[in-house]
């Protein structure tokens, strides 16, 4: 009768056992066991996307490692050789020519952010109205380059982008086509400690002149319309990769710009993932979930002007990345739960 009731129990306590265990099995993640490799750009403005993106992975039971920071050359061509998974870094039509040499290999997914990049030239408000400067071309005149001379070259410093970046391309394809290499010196060193510098000089009182885009703590820090204007191009140019795109540069309603819409010379570029597509192919639930995931433009604008502000130490962007996906977390959990059904 004991050995009985030893036997009962026992058995018993493995049903108990089997009935706690099976809905843990039932309730496993897709990306457990999957560890991803993302990357991130080195301009840090789209930082705070990244962490969102790796905590929604991580959401999905996927192991990801921090994200490597890279320039577009070597994110496209790591991707192109399997050796990177994906990144929410893509912008498009500025990295057209990139997506000629991972055809095959690699493919858009999403969008972060439809429609919301702008880009283009901008100076100080007031150094504009005292000389009348509204077009990129009037700095083909040496003395209106020359009040934008901080080291006595008699050409225009310009802060514009570093080598490996889209925008450097566009920009030296521009100041050829609209013959400014003789008034027009580019600074291409790097990107947020030349900013800083133009900074310092406009609160001196000094003349700025500098390429930006959007969201950026640039236009944070110095305002379209109070600070800063647009410059408009007379005629739009862009490198034969974006060709196609010359009629979509008049963009509606830019604050600080004197036209509307304001001739910028830019398109608006759509922010996209750019993944891997055996990664794709392999990880149902990955896919769909970039194909969900979206951040409000404005989002960001906020994220980066706290950043420009001292809080962009990798604790301060996980820390913000959280708050985002807190006060945003129905949005989060749609996009999550959309990602499991996709693996199923």
């Amino acid at each position: 009768m004991t050995g009985n009731k030893i036997f009962y129990s026992v058995a018993a306590a493995m049903a108990a056992l089997s009935l706690s265990v099976s809905p843990l099995v039932a309730q496993s993640l897709p990306g457990e066991g999957t560890t991803v490799r993302m990357g991130q750009p080195t301009w840090d403005t789209e930082w705070f996307q990244a962490q969102i993106y790796k905590k929604a992975m991580e959401a999905l039971g996927y192991t990801v490692n921090e994200p490597t920071a890279l320039d577009n050359p070597p994110f496209y061509q790591a991707l192109a050789q399997g050796d990177m998974d994906f990144w929410a870094s893509g912008w498009f039509p500025l990295h057209n020519t990139y997506l000629e040499e991972i055809e095959g290999k690699g493919s858009t997914v999403g969008y972060v952010a439809k429609g919301g990049a702008l880009q283009g030239y901008l100076i100080d408000k007031k150094t504009a109205e005292e000389h009348n400067i509204g077009k990129i071309e009037d700095f083909k005149n040496p003395e209106i380059a020359k009040l934008f001379d901080s080291n006595g070259d008699g050409k225009a410093d310009l802060v514009a982008c570093p080598p490996g970046w889209g925008c450097e391309l566009t920009i030296t394809h521009q100041m050829e086509a609209y013959g400014l290499g003789d008034t027009v010196a580019p600074i291409t060193a790097s990107y947020s400690a030349s900013m800083a510098d133009a900074v310092s000089r406009y609160e001196e009182g000094k003349p700025i002149f500098f390429y930006t885009w959007t969201p950026n703590w640039t236009v944070g820090m110095l305002k379209p319309g109070e600070d800063v204007v647009w410059l408009e191009v007379e005629t739009p140019s862009l490198p034969e990769d974006q060709k196609e795109m010359e009629s979509q540069t008049a963009i509606p309603d830019v604050t600080g710009c004197a036209s509307n819409p304001c001739q910028m010379g830019w398109p608006a570029n759509d922010i996209q993932v750019v993944a891997n597509n055996e990664f794709l192919e392999k990880n149902p639930a990955a896919k769909k979930l970039l194909e969900e995931m979206s951040i409000p433009i404005e989002d960001i604008f906020a994220q980066n002007a706290q950043m420009y502000e001292g809080a962009d130490k990798p604790a301060d962007l996980e820390r913000q990345a959280d708050e985002w996906i807190k006060a945003n977390q129905e949005k989060f959990d749609g996009w999550i739960d959309a990602a499991k059904a996709a693996a199923q």
